[in-house]
């Protein structure tokens, strides 16, 4: 059983981290081999992330250290091998993507933060880092002095066995409403910097408001890339109520224009994916 909080550590590094072959190699498992068999021939996915960009050795590379990882399991035919889907991957992934075509609706807020108390040892300045590292990437905003909070009440089971594994750490987590002291604009300004998430999403807008591919491989090509720069905007945003937000928000326009461009390329894309596959499964009949 994969838990909720390593899922979500998984993801978030995979998905923010540097445009690596195993990144995109995730997105691509996750966008074409989860919702087929959930199994693929090595040899379709290196082709894949050739025509992302990535040469055959770091395909090769990304495929080998996924599987020493546990995410891919393989199986030979012959002399050819057929990678497939771990259980702890399916579940990492099928996490992902409630999370990534989800992120971005409308959402009713009760205007109770949950807050977090990070204490840790003075000594344990590593540890502290890791946490504070953790808990941004969970969506919480710092107000200093080790309080961070979040609108998101049930994100608090992420962090459950912070402590456990005796790095020191520990939290401590309150359900409360802002009170009569205190504007909630400058609250949030203090605590994330939504400029630099408004650029994120201005920046996805301008790149993607413009693509136009021309045949199969290019849409799949598009697809990936649409898909994988998505993804990062759940851990990127902390996904404040609408309230909150300065006006001309502009999460909307990306949100609709990424649901738009999916639906107008999923088929074509996967159906490349696909012709790549049944190309590998002809050869090893062959």
């Amino acid at each position: 059983m994969v838990i909720v909080r390593d899922v979500n550590e998984q993801l978030r590094r995979r998905s923010v981290g540097a445009p690596a072959a195993r990144s995109a190699l995730l997105t691509v498992l996750g966008e074409y081999v989860l919702p087929a068999s959930g199994a693929a021939w090595q040899e379709t996915l290196i082709g894949g992330l050739g025509t992302l960009g990535y040469k055959t050795h770091a395909a090769r590379q990304a495929l080998a250290r996924s599987v020493a990882a546990g995410w891919l399991a393989t199986e030979r035919h012959g002399r050819r091998s057929r990678v497939r889907l771990t259980p702890d991957t399916v579940a990492m992934l099928r996490s992902g993507t409630e999370r990534i075509y989800s992120f971005g609706e409308p959402w009713a807020w009760d205007e109770r933060w949950l807050l977090v108390v990070l204490r840790v040892p003075e000594e344990r300045r590593e540890v502290r880092h890791q946490m504070r590292t953790r808990l941004a990437w969970a969506g919480f905003g710092s107000l200093g002095g080790g309080l961070w909070i979040s609108p998101h009440a049930e994100r608090e089971r992420e962090l459950a066995g912070v402590g456990a594994d005796g790095s020191g750490a520990e939290l401590v987590s309150f359900h409360g409403a802002l009170g009569a002291l205190g504007d909630p604009a400058r609250v949030v300004a203090a605590a994330w910097d939504l400029d630099a998430v408004a650029d994120a999403y201005r920046a996805f807008v301008a790149r993607f408001g413009r693509v136009r591919p021309s045949g199969a491989e290019a849409v799949f090509r598009a697809q990936t890339q649409l898909v994988h720069e998505w993804r990062k905007f759940p851990f990127l945003d902390p996904d404040l109520p609408d309230d909150l937000l300065p006006a001309r928000w502009p999460r909307r326009r990306a949100h609709d224009l990424f649901h738009e461009r999916h639906g107008q390329w999923e088929d074509d894309a996967r159906g490349w994916f696909a012709a790549l596959e049944d190309g590998g499964a002809a050869r090893s009949a062959a």
